[in-house]
């Protein structure tokens, strides 16, 4: 249960953070900032598991926090791409 809340709290702050790099900030809330870092956590481990090999850490870290916070700017710089689009 811990390992969860500790999930959605460092999404949150990734989402948020990743969301003022890509201007997003003022058009997504807080689940939106939650899900883009929890969803940015993810592709960049998986990102960084093909760049260096190993596998996905799921501690949290200064190395795993700014994996996080990459992964969620390219989760929201896709976004913008596809919503601009559509």
């Amino acid at each position: 249960m811990i390992g969860l809340i500790g999930w959605i709290i460092g999404g949150g702050i990734v989402g948020w953070l990743a969301s003022m790099i890509t201007g997003r900030n003022a058009q997504q809330g807080l689940i939106g900032n939650i899900l883009a870092g929890i969803i940015g956590a993810f592709v960049g481990g998986a990102l960084y598991g093909l760049l260096f090999g190993g596998g996905i850490n799921f501690e949290w870290n200064i190395t795993s926090f700014i994996v996080a916070l990459i992964g969620a700017v390219i989760v929201l710089a896709v976004w913008n791409f596809i919503s601009r689009r559509a």
